[in-house]
């Protein structure tokens, strides 16, 4: 099983913990014999980097995108708003409650004032665990537009690292991201790898290089096309020469995929970030992390295509499949909390995947930490 965690409470706040939420795994292999060795696509913004340079959203703004996901309210008698809980949570507390997000959209300035102020405090806390300890590093930290300094990736995301590196696990990281983020993304975490992160310097025991060249994925009706220096790759011809290319990538590299090919497809999965599967493959396990992943093919941001089927379809069709994986504490910077050792998601295989697109998703900052599975 994969769990799904949303920061605990901050000490004194007078709230439960919230229950950790079960997400099923789909033919994952557990214990150090057999284990296939793991690919993990990873989002940036909003998944490991609580920034976005495209948006200009700092720590500050992206947390209050976030707490308009994890905070549930409803329509009173008079239409007027009112909020059903005073706490954060992945579950709607009632059954007609639904999030401020889903019925007003997300605010980067949502406790600064409105019906987002009396979560004020919470952000305070909660902005607090992502503060930088000590002086800045150039690489490891970022400033926000009031000159404060936060971590540049959150810190559960070392924790997943040193957690996987701990287990005995083989794998390797691909950045996969629409932002513009890579690079410095890139040469954080190989200062982190070089044992230059404060907080975790075991992370030089793990052998993983960093190739700091930004790949890029461009998509047509035709064919994707992948580019990273001088490699170029395209399934017009064959579509597995992607799942090798990827399964075969050692250490951490990064890809920008096509954003404006997401658009044109109305921020469906057709448009998606491609992720090939080979559900069969007794060697490797892709597992792709976004914050923007739905179980919903009309609105989410994986384009998941299985190879088996896939090779015997007409170019171009697509595959009945879809990719939920795990999210890890958003905030997670607590020194006092034990490492989280996930048990990561596989691709699930959901009817409708050809159903026409429709519907808009803006680009979020925080994972919505959604449940329905």
């Amino acid at each position: 099983m994969a769990t799904a965690f949303l920061p605990p409470p901050p000490p004194g706040s007078g709230a439960a913990a919230p229950v950790p939420v079960p997400v099923p795994v789909a033919g994952a292999m557990s214990g150090r014999a057999g284990r296939r060795r793991l690919v993990l696509h990873v989002d940036i913004n909003s998944t490991v980097l609580p920034a976005d340079t495209v948006s200009g959203h700092g720590p500050r703004e992206a947390l209050n995108s976030f707490l308009c996901t994890a905070t549930w309210g409803r329509d009173g008698p008079g239409g007027e708003w009112q909020w059903v809980s005073d706490r954060p949570s992945l579950r709607a507390p009632c059954p007609d409650a639904v999030s401020y997000h889903c019925r007003y959209g997300r605010d980067p300035a949502f406790t600064a004032g409105g019906a987002g102020q009396r979560f004020g405090s919470l952000h305070a806390r909660y902005l607090r665990l992502l503060a930088w300890p000590g002086e800045p590093h150039e690489e490891l930290s970022l400033r926000d537009g009031r000159g404060e300094c936060y971590h540049l990736l959150l810190p559960s995301f070392y924790r997943l690292l040193d957690a996987l590196h701990r287990d005995g696990r083989a794998f390797a990281v691909v950045f996969r991201t629409f932002g513009t983020d890579l690079p410095r993304a890139l040469r954080a975490l190989r200062c982190a790898l070089d044992g230059q992160h404060p907080q975790f310097p075991a992370l030089r025991d793990l052998a993983l290089s960093v190739d700091l060249t930004p790949g890029q994925i461009r998509c047509s009706k035709r064919e994707v096309v992948l580019r990273r220096g001088a490699e170029r790759l395209a399934t017009r011809e064959d579509g597995r020469k992607l799942y090798d290319y990827f399964s075969s990538l050692e250490g951490v590299g990064g890809f920008q995929d096509h954003f404006d090919w997401w658009a044109r497809n109305q921020f469906s999965s057709q448009g998606g970030k491609p992720l090939w599967i080979d559900p069969h493959d007794p060697s490797v396990h892709h597992i792709f992390i976004d914050d923007n992943i739905r179980l919903d093919d009309t609105d989410t941001i994986v384009c998941p295509q299985e190879l088996e089927v896939a090779e015997h379809r007409a170019a171009g069709e697509r595959c009945p499949c879809c990719c939920q994986a795990a999210a890890w504490g958003v905030l997670g910077a607590r020194q006092q909390q034990p490492p989280v050792r996930p048990d990561l998601g596989a691709v699930r295989r959901l009817p409708g995947a050809d159903r026409p697109p429709g519907g808009h998703h803006g680009r979020g900052l925080f994972p919505p930490l959604r449940e329905e599975v």
